[in-house]
C-alpha cells in the first residue's frame, strides 16, 4: 500500500517557486542589460579618407569656361536687301577686304543709275554755259577793243587839230569839236573796259555756281555707288567665319533687312578664356592675379583682366590673358578650366577639403582612430578655402585622418566601423 509523505510535496513546491523566482530576476536583468547596450557602429565602405598637413597654402579658386577671341568683329547689313552669294563658308579663313555676302536692291540700283544720268546732264549744261560765256567774252573784248582804237583815233585828231590851229590853219569850233570828241570816244572806252571787266566777274560767278552743282552731283552718285558697293557685306578683319546669320544660317534668296546680323568674324589667334566662378568665392578676386587655363591638351598661364561687377546665375564672370603659346586644338568656344591664385600662405595646417566643407564654418568630421578601422565624430573648424584644401583652424592636428567623403547618411551615429 501506498503511504502518503507531504514533506515531498512541499519540497517540489518550494523549488517550484524559487525557480520561477530566479527566472523572473533573471529576465529582469537580461533585459536591463540589453537597453544599456549600444546599438552596433554601421560600417562604412569605401571611405575617402585625407591626412592633416601643415605646410604651404595656395589659396585658389576655380570655374569652367570656354576661350573665346579677343577681338570679335560682328557685321550687319548696312541696307535692305536679297542674298545673291554666300562666296564663303562657315569656318574658312577670311581678309578684310573678303567679301562674305552678296546682296541686290533694285531701288538701290535705280537711283544710281538716275543719278549717273543727272551729272551727265549738268556737266553737258556745264560745258554749254564755258562755250557761251567764252564767246560774250570775245565779244565784249572785240567791243572794248573798237572803242580803244575809236579813242586813239580821236585823241590823235584832236592833237592834229590843235597843231593846225596854231597856225591858223583850223577853225576854233573845229578843235573844239575835235577834243570833244576825244573825251567822249575815251569815256566809252573806259565803259567798255569796265564792262570786260564785269562779264568776266560774272562768268567766272556763273560758272562756280554750275560747277558746285556738279560736284553735288558727283558727290551724290559716289554715294550712290558707295552703297551699291555697301551691298557686298566685307569681313572687316583677317580671321576665321564663325557664323552666318543670327540665329538660323542665311539661305541664298533670303531678304535681309538693314541693321541686321549677317556674320561674326574673329581672330583665332588671339584668344582668352572667359571664366565663370561661383559667386561664394569671388569675393577676393582682383585685377592681375595669376591663373592657370586647363585646356585638356596643356595648362595656359595667364592673369585676370577683368571681373564682372555682377553676379548672375550665381557665378562672377572673369576674363582671363593667356600669357603663354596656345596648344594645338586650342579654339573659340573650347571648353577649359580656370584656377585663379588668391593668395599664398608659408605655414598652415590644412586637409583636403569635406563634401560639405565650406570657408569661417563649424562641421563635425569622422576622424580616423583604432589605426583606421573605425572613426568617431568631432566638430572641425574651418577657416580659409582653396580649390581641394580647407584651413584647419580647431579640432584636427597635422598627422591625424578625417572622412572627407559625404558622410550624411551616418548623421545619427558618433562612431562608425571602416572598412
Amino acid at each position: 500500500m501506498d503511504i502518503a509523505r507531504p514533506e515531498f510535496k512541499r519540497k517540489r513546491r518550494r523549488r517550484q517557486i524559487i525557480y520561477v523566482v530566479s527566472g523572473t530576476i533573471a529576465l529582469g536583468l537580461v533585459t536591463m542589460g540589453l537597453q544599456r547596450l549600444q546599438p552596433a557602429a554601421p560600417v562604412v565602405e569605401n571611405a575617402y579618407l585625407g591626412t592633416v598637413e601643415r605646410g604651404p597654402f595656395l589659396r585658389k579658386v576655380n570655374g569652367n569656361g570656354t576661350l573665346v577671341p579677343e577681338v570679335i568683329r560682328s557685321i550687319t547689313a548696312a541696307y535692305s536687301g536679297r542674298i545673291e552669294e554666300l562666296p564663303v563658308k562657315v569656318g574658312a579663313a577670311v581678309k578684310a577686304e573678303t567679301i562674305i555676302v552678296k546682296l541686290s536692291n533694285p531701288e538701290m540700283e535705280q537711283a544710281t543709275f538716275d543719278a549717273e544720268w543727272t551729272l551727265k546732264a549738268a556737266e553737258a549744261q556745264q560745258t554749254n554755259l564755258t562755250v557761251t560765256l567764252e564767246s560774250q567774252k570775245l565779244t565784249q573784248q572785240a567791243a572794248a577793243a573798237r572803242a580803244l582804237a575809236d579813242y586813239n583815233q580821236a585823241k590823235v585828231d584832236a592833237e592834229v587839230n590843235e597843231e593846225l590851229a596854231k597856225s591858223g590853219l583850223v577853225p576854233a569850233l573845229t578843235l573844239r569839236q575835235s577834243k570833244t570828241n576825244a573825251i567822249e570816244r575815251k569815256r566809252l572806252s573806259e565803259i567798255e573796259h569796265e564792262r570786260l571787266k564785269i562779264s568776266a566777274e560774272s562768268a567766272t560767278a556763273q560758272l562756280a555756281v554750275q560747277e558746285a552743282q556738279v560736284r553735288q552731283l558727283r558727290a551724290q552718285l559716289a554715294l550712290k555707288h558707295q552703297q551699291v558697293e555697301g551691298l557686298k557685306v566685307r569681313a572687316g578683319i583677317d580671321g576665321v567665319l564663325q557664323k552666318l546669320g543670327e540665329q538660323a544660317q542665311l539661305q541664298i534668296g533670303q531678304q535681309v533687312s538693314a541693321g541686321a546680323l549677317v556674320a561674326r568674324v574673329a581672330n583665332p589667334r588671339k584668344l582668352m578664356a572667359e571664366i565663370k566662378i561661383p559667386e561664394t568665392q569671388a569675393r577676393d578676386l582682383e585685377l592681375d592675379q595669376t591663373a592657370e587655363i586647363d585646356t585638356r591638351n596643356g595648362v595656359i598661364p595667364g592673369h585676370v583682366v577683368r571681373i564682372d561687377p555682377s553676379a548672375q546665375n550665381g557665378t562672377r564672370t572673369i576674363d582671363v590673358a593667356l600669357d603663354g603659346p596656345l596648344p594645338r586644338g586650342a579654339v573659340p568656344d573650347l571648353t577649359v578650366d580656370g584656377n585663379v591664385l588668391l593668395e599664398k600662405l608659408d605655414d598652415v595646417i590644412y586637409v583636403g577639403r569635406p563634401v560639405h566643407g565650406q570657408a569661417d564654418s563649424m562641421v563635425s568630421l569622422f576622424k580616423v582612430v583604432e589605426g583606421g578601422k573605425a572613426a568617431i565624430r568631432i566638430p572641425v573648424k574651418f577657416g580659409r578655402t582653396s580649390v581641394s584644401i580647407i584651413e584647419v583652424v580647431e579640432g584636427l592636428q597635422p598627422g591625424e585622418q578625417v572622412v572627407l567623403s559625404d558622410m550624411s547618411s551616418w548623421d545619427a551615429y558618433p562612431r562608425v566601423r571602416l572598412d
